[in-house]
């Protein structure tokens, strides 16, 4: 990796982080196309790098909701339970079934298009409130959370840009799901990334993570996410809502854009 990537790397990692860390989003499904079309990172070696930006990047937004008290709370330890064994599952099935991208971009396209408008026009007209939905129960965010840990694992998603859109939906408060989201990021992006550097050691091509570029990304993460934590105690639950929801529309847009291509 050459300076100038490097660089590049890091202002990626930093200006997506400060956008996405307020609502519990590593920015790492932000990252991805960026790593494939402009960084030039090869599959399914992006996968691991894109994981190992969020096992760099986590602990600046992390250190920040420790301080403030935030982490604790059983829905933190109901999504770590739930993605840690998904993603293990998803980077087997990655590396020896090798997935196509087309369906994973359709699904995505397909929930959080109409669940990010959702999101946007409820807030829009304030009846977005925490006692509108029931919140799901603890069997259904552990079943959710595996679910999206095994698409992280295979796609090299956080998981936080699917989790936030969905639990927050369902009437939970995104100062409540943040934390929560990027703690299970954070977790499950350090077990698979290590299931793919083990998984190199026996299968040949690209598989390992591109080291010094996915750091390059983590420390512009890292900057960023500590900066993107800040600001959100100082924004409304409404500003939030909408952030998570453009967010959504942003993500769905992207891989909707992608699949016409």
């Amino acid at each position: 990796m050459d300076w100038p990537t490097g660089l590049l790397g890091f202002a990626a990692g930093l200006l997506i982080s400060v956008a996405t860390a307020p609502v519990g989003v590593s920015g790492a499904v932000f990252l991805l196309p960026v790593q494939v079309s402009v960084l030039g990172v090869p599959s399914p070696a992006v996968t691991p790098t894109n994981l190992l930006y969020n096992v760099v990047a986590g602990p600046g937004a992390l250190l920040r909701h420790h301080r403030a008290g935030t982490l604790r709370g059983p829905l933190t330890r109901l999504l770590v339970l739930g993605t840690v064994p998904g993603v293990v599952v998803g980077a087997v099935i990655r590396v020896f079934a090798v997935p196509g991208p087309s369906v994973f971009r359709l699904l995505i396209a397909v929930l959080l298009l109409p669940l990010g408008g959702w999101l946007c026009l409820r807030t829009l007209r304030r009846a977005s409130r925490t006692a509108s939905a029931r919140e799901p129960s603890s069997r259904a965010v552990t079943r959710l959370a595996m679910a999206v840990g095994v698409a992280g694992g295979i796609y090299g998603i956080g998981g936080g840009s699917l989790l936030g859109p969905i639990l927050a939906g369902r009437g939970m408060p995104v100062a409540k799901v943040a934390p929560a989201a990027l703690a299970a990021t954070f977790v499950t992006s350090v077990v698979g990334a290590g299931t793919y550097a083990l998984l190199s050691l026996s299968v040949t091509g690209d598989i390992a993570p591109y080291w010094s570029l996915g750091l390059a990304c983590g420390l512009g993460g890292l900057c960023g996410g500590y900066l993107g934590a800040r600001l959100q105690p100082h924004l409304p639950e409404t500003a939030l809502r909408l952030l998570l929801g453009v967010l959504a529309l942003g993500v769905g847009g992207l891989y909707a854009v992608q699949l016409l291509r």
